[in-house]
């Protein structure tokens, strides 16, 4: 048995092989790969059979799970820095990819028909209107997203006022428990990803050779630039509004930077992320206790940057041209898709498949997004760790909550 054990392939590791044989399998055999689309398609399908209903109760979950004494300030100025930093993510996002053009250089099957469909442009008050749903149910049958996240807030919202009040959290419980079983079956489906993905990316391979490696370093690129430049702006205005020294913070950030690159999980990461808030940044307890489990599910900056990168990613693959006000759509759309991010390997692949049924761009787009998907979220979980301690900082110092003899290795305190 410990043979067995030390020998096991890891998914992620599995994943990667997936990713090359499946790029030089397609390169070698030609369009004959196309013969493999369909075993990559039910993998697909069987993502999205689960997809709604894991954003809708990961969404509702996180903003009805409130005990109530959390309510007040720490929660608005929580929110407001959540919101202020997703949504410079998402723009600079925008940025990057008009200028680096990451999808630009491959060619998708059948593109040329998607591009002829576009994007259909609708006035800014239908699209508005089409946010709020008429039927909850329908909206889920369809698909659309946005309508069952409108939902899932309110739902949300109003759950949690009813436990707070009645003191039965019968319903929170049930709403959680959903989405521990909806995350259990991706799990599930993701233990044949590598499967789904190497017959993904052959078929794509196969039409489009070795041109393939070019977008994915490109759009890899895009995302470590992104970080830099995030980190570039938001350490000085943190530091800056807690009146603390810069100098300090990159010791300070250095363990949980390690876990959330090596691990890319913000769940997995929250434990240390916590601890150090208390422990390094002077961030009292309560202050960490709040700010880090929202920070986890809410604030999503690299996870939005990616995203909004991904839609230019297969736009431009496909040859479609996105108008400023279809580039907003993208802002807005990835900002709204932060907050049912999954905490399971491979669970921006749901978030790349609904994106793309949303833009109507065919779901063979996210195939090379999905093989690189472990490489995008080492950048994407960096910046959205990182940059909730930062959210929590400027809380406690907002609160009067932040120690700054800790934070100058002045005092020790535990967690």
């Amino acid at each position: 048995m410990e043979t067995k054990k030390r020998f096991k392939i890891s998914l992620t590791t599995q994943i990667l092989i997936a990713t090359v044989a499946g790029i030089v399998f397609g390169s070698l055999v030609g369009p004959w790969a196309a013969n493999l689309a369909f075993i990559g398609n039910i993998f697909l399908r069987l993502i999205q059979m689960s997809v709604v209903l894991l954003v809708m109760t990961a969404v509702a979950g996180a903003v009805g799970s409130g005990d109530g004494q959390d309510v007040g300030k720490m929660g608005f100025h929580t929110f407001k820095w959540i919101i202020i930093f997703t949504i410079i993510s998402a723009g600079l996002g925008v940025i990057l990819s008009m200028v680096m053009k990451p999808g630009v250089g491959i060619d998708i099957s059948q593109a040329a028909g998607v591009a002829k469909q576009s994007v259909k442009s609708a006035s800014l008050q239908d699209t508005i209107l089409n946010f709020v749903p008429t039927n909850v149910v329908q909206s889920m049958a369809e698909g659309a997203m946005v309508p069952c996240i409108v939902f899932a807030l309110f739902f949300g919202v109003a759950m949690g006022s009813y436990a707070r009040q009645s003191g039965n959290r019968t319903v929170v419980d049930w709403i959680n428990g959903i989405n521990g079983t909806i995350t259990a079956i991706i799990k599930i489906v993701m233990k044949v990803a590598p499967i789904g993905i190497f017959c993904l990316l052959a078929n794509v391979a196969g039409s489009t050779g070795f041109k393939v490696i070019i977008p994915m370093l490109k759009f890899l690129l895009l995302l470590l630039i992104g970080d830099a430049i995030q980190f570039l702006l938001y350490t000085p205005l943190t530091g800056f509004l807690t009146k603390t020294r810069l100098s300090r913070m990159p010791k300070k950030f250095a363990k949980m930077s390690i876990m959330a690159v090596t691990t890319t999980s913000g769940a997995i990461c929250l434990p240390t992320k916590i601890e150090d808030e208390v422990t390094k940044f002077g961030v009292s307890r309560k202050v960490a206790d709040f700010t880090g489990p929202i920070t986890m599910a809410m604030n999503s900056c690299g996870a939005a940057q990616c995203y909004v990168a991904a839609i230019f990613f297969m736009a431009q693959s496909l040859h479609i041209n996105l108008s400023a006000y279809q580039m907003g759509m993208a802002i807005l759309l990835s900002c709204l898709m932060c907050l049912g991010t999954i905490s399971v390997p491979g669970g921006s692949v749901i978030v790349y498949t609904f994106l793309a049924s949303s833009l109507g761009l065919p779901l063979e787009s996210i195939a090379i997004l999905i093989g690189i998907d472990w490489f995008a979220g080492m950048f994407r979980t960096l910046m959205n760790v990182d940059v909730d301690v930062m959210v929590g900082m400027l809380v406690a110092s907002k609160l009067g909550e932040l120690d700054h003899d800790v934070f100058d290795d002045k005092k020790v305190v535990t967690y």
